[in-house]
């Protein structure tokens, strides 16, 4: 019973870890600038007529 209890502890640490949060971070960044980027895209690659 203990070992669970540290288990949910370990993972508690882990999910709070600087690179973690920080790759996380990044993700969704990029996936919100990627999504964006779909809808409105850049004129200099789909230049106006």
């Amino acid at each position: 019973m203990q070992k669970s209890n540290n288990q949910k502890e370990n993972f508690l640490k882990y999910l709070s870890l600087a690179p973690v949060l920080a790759v996380l971070s990044v993700s969704i960044a990029f996936s919100t600038w990627a999504v964006f980027n779909y809808f409105i895209p850049d004129l200099l690659f789909h230049p106006m007529p």
